[in-house]
């Protein structure tokens, strides 16, 4: 096991390096860059241009010289400082603001995670177990209807029905009053008030899922000899149902940490733009639609990071969980 983990560690030097390059690359496609954007915007809106304040930001990260260049400057001040360079439209550090919002990312991310976890593998297996009951069906049918509801839409309807019915507002994360507010212990009730609205929309898409991905793997696990012989031999139905076949159906679970932990940094970004949720999904689509380079860059490189690193998190526990597999071979 320890020499399967210092491989993939190793491997993961060079395809971060290849991650960074493509994340750098993508983000130059489009013609022009931030700069010249933002020049053009002020030109328009007839304000005056400091050439030399643009002057120094091109010199500082290599505008107008090859993309190698501008890459190379970008790594190493990664490297060196810590500096991922300056988002140009929020005139801040870029690892300001990923830190900003990243922990209420996190927050509704996790949270709606574990409350599909918990939902859906007691109902998988309830209606695996009870296969063409009346509840099984009821089960399955609020799966597919929870599968086929889009987030966003669940989400405009949520806001509708709160709106009109109980005159509350339940969009984004804080009240008015907390918005701009240090971190208290009043902010943090006032936010726990709130989560429970974006936690729950973003949960019912993955939990309708789970439950049909628990429930076929465990019917395929349920007539295997080893299932009928632990049957044979008296064991308990309970002990039988989650000690064996559940352990295996689970394995999707496991496997699909890789993206889980990318999918905690970029939220659910429909979502939450419809509820106005201060997350780093609609910042990421804002600084790709303006080309804030560095912004988009760092987040891309971010979330390619963690796909890689719950990639092997994943094999590990895979490892640990299913007895078939064997890495040494």
């Amino acid at each position: 096991m320890a020499v399967f983990i210092i491989r993939r560690v190793l491997y993961m030097i060079p395809t971060l390096i290849a991650v960074s390059i493509i994340s750098f690359a993508i983000i130059q496609l489009p013609p022009g860059d931030f700069l010249t954007s933002y020049a053009a915007q002020l030109r328009q809106q007839g304000d005056i241009i400091d050439e030399t304040q643009l002057e120094a930001l091109r010199q500082r990260y290599g505008f107008g010289e090859p993309v190698y260049v501008q890459y190379f400057k970008w790594v190493n001040g990664i490297i060196t400082r810590g500096d991922w360079g300056q988002s140009f439209e929020w005139q801040k550090p870029v690892k300001d603001l990923i830190w900003e919002r990243l922990a209420l990312t996190m927050a509704v991310s996790f949270s709606a995670l574990l409350v599909s976890w918990v939902v859906a593998i007691p109902i998988g297996v309830y209606s695996a177990t009870h296969q063409y009951s009346w509840l099984d069906y009821l089960l399955t049918t609020l799966s597919f209807v929870g599968l086929g509801t889009p987030g966003f839409l669940l989400a405009l309807v949520v806001l509708f029905v709160v709106q009109s019915q109980f005159g509350m507002n339940v969009s984004g994360l804080f009240s008015e009053e907390y918005m701009m507010a240090p971190w208290s212990w009043a902010k943090l009730m006032d936010m726990l008030s709130r989560i429970w609205v974006p936690m729950l929309i973003v949960a019912v898409s993955s939990t309708a899922g789970n439950i049909r991905i628990t429930r076929a793997n465990l019917l395929d696990e349920l007539n295997k000899p080893y299932v009928e012989t632990a049957r044979a031999k008296g064991v308990s139905e309970m002990k039988l149902i989650w000690k064996y076949p559940v352990r295996v159906a689970l394995n999707p679970f496991f496997s699909t940490v890789g993206w889980s932990l990318a999918t905690l940094v970029s939220g659910t970004t429909l979502v939450a733009l419809v509820l106005s949720l201060q997350t780093t999904g609609p910042m990421l689509l804002r600084a790709l639609t303006s080309q804030d380079m560095y912004l988009a860059g760092s987040f891309l490189f971010l979330l390619s990071t963690l796909t890689v690193i719950g990639t092997l998190i994943s094999d590990i526990l895979l490892a640990l969980v299913d007895p078939r597999i064997r890495l040494e071979s």
